[in-house]
């Protein structure tokens, strides 16, 4: 946790116990000496509590319990009780969640809420969860029958009043959580401002959260990459080397038992020994070169384009075409160009292994200002996209899954279009600049 952090979390925690002071105090009205001293050993109480609560939450790693606690902690400033347990007070936290092709809000956890209500879902398309979400503020509600979603909810019918908060930061956006009671007029002004800071610790918290699932699932995905890495490794040595040394040491028998008999024979079968055996060296040189491609870091990008389009031709006997405009490339991170070369590499090689294309282009150009595209096009048999998606995790190659997670990894956009009988061509959008990124983020969301 870092000091900015921090600070941030000790005056929100300030912050919060002061408004819980002000509720307290105001709540409980003029007292003697005594009930002054008691009432502010309580207070001292409840705020080594709120402290407490704050700190779990902000530290925990685990996304329902961060939300349980700001429930919890939320209950605690409405009842000023270190016991709060109303069960006039229903709350909840409604998460977004995909269904088909729709986004809805879905609960996640709640308190006081009837079990007909554990699966409820709010379309957000009216009322007041509409407006908390398209404004990013929160709002009251006095007449919760009359709002087309939250009066379908059988735990909030007994309600007068509801709080609705955004689970919001910037950009990202989380649902909301509400607090809802009995009581008409039951959130003062003092405890919305409360809540307000809660809400606002609780989605720090979702974030320190999510950002701990990414990293885990980011390891997973490493793992099962370099998994797959092991597993291309061995199929392509299988394929490749492994039978043409078996071929070669069964042509060195065969030339060592004429040898005797017929010496030009045998002279012929050494030489088809000495093709063989140069042809083997070369497809191992390039599956070194494709582990790791050394002239990308010594000489960049251009060079390791042109050093990938010879190795094709003399290894496979494979047209490459590379076209790249030179401008783009000082504008590219050595991160970045590292990822698009493997992605032209794997694009390239897929091609060579499937398309059984005459010929194939690799093209990096400059897409307006602050956009580039790569392109990886063949004049091969193509393919049906739809039908190979569909079965790809029966295939042998994740070649195209490869594509996607590296095209992630520079925030960028794959499209694929191919047709049988017509060829296949790839093309990747990178961002140059973090607001063309973000541009190309929008955009991606914004396609079904």
């Amino acid at each position: 946790m870092d000091l900015e952090f921090v600070i941030i979390l000790v005056v929100a925690s300030l912050g919060l116990g002061f408004l819980m002071g002000r509720i307290y105090h105001k709540a409980s009205g003029r007292r003697s000496k005594k009930g002054i001293d008691t009432t502010q050993q309580a207070d001292q109480q409840r705020l080594r509590l709120v402290l407490e609560l704050i700190s779990n939450m902000t530290s925990t790693l685990i996304y329902n319990r961060v939300l349980e606690l700001v429930l919890d902690l939320g209950a605690q400033v409405l009842e000023g009780s270190t016991e709060a347990n109303d069960p006039k007070l229903v709350s909840a936290v409604f998460l977004f969640s995909p269904e088909g092709s729709k986004t809805v809000l879905r609960l996640a956890v709640s308190r006081h809420m009837v079990q007909a209500d554990q699966r409820a879902t709010l379309p957000a398309a009216g009322g007041l969860v509409a407006q908390v979400i398209d404004s990013g503020e929160p709002a009251l509600l006095n007449k919760i029958k009359d709002d087309p979603e939250l009066s379908q909810i059988i735990s909030l019918q007994a309600c007068s009043s509801l709080y609705c908060l955004p689970l919001r930061v910037g950009l990202d956006a989380y649902g909301v959580i509400f607090f809802a009671h009995a009581q008409a007029d039951y959130f003062s002004p003092a405890q919305q401002d409360a809540l307000g800071i809660l809400t606002h610790q609780g989605v720090i918290a979702l974030q320190n959260a999510r950002l701990y699932n990414d990293l885990e699932q980011e390891k997973e995905r490493m793992m099962d990459t370099q998994e797959e890495a092991r597993k291309k490794l061995a199929r392509d040595l299988h394929d490749g080397p492994t039978q043409s040394v078996a071929a070669i040491a069964m042509r060195v028998n065969f030339a060592r038992r004429i040898m005797g008999k017929d010496a030009r024979a045998a002279t012929k079968e050494l030489e088809k020994i000495e093709d063989l055996a140069r042809r083997t060296t070369k497809e191992i040189r390039h599956m070194l070169f494709t582990l790791r491609p050394l002239v990308l870091e010594s000489q960049g990008l251009v060079a390791a384009f042109k050093a990938m389009a010879e190795k094709m031709h003399d290894t496979y006997d494979q047209n490459v075409i590379v076209e790249v405009d030179e401008s783009i490339v000082p504008e590219l991170e050595i991160g970045k160009q590292t990822v698009i070369f493997y992605i032209a590499e794997e694009a390239v090689n897929n091609a060579r292994k499937y398309a059984q294309a005459g010929e194939i282009q690799v093209r990096l150009k400059r897409l307006g200002q602050d956009l580039a595209v790569l392109e990886v096009k063949d004049n091969g048999v193509g393919f049906d996209i739809v039908q190979v998606g569909a079965n790809y995790e029966n295939r042998g190659s994740l070649g195209m899954v490869n594509m996607r997670e590296r095209t992630d990894l520079i925030n960028g956009l794959l499209r694929m279009d191919s047709v049988p009988g017509k060829g296949t061509m790839i093309q990747v959008v990178v961002p140059l600049t973090e607001e063309a990124a973000e541009r190309l983020r929008l955009r991606a969301q914004a396609v079904p």
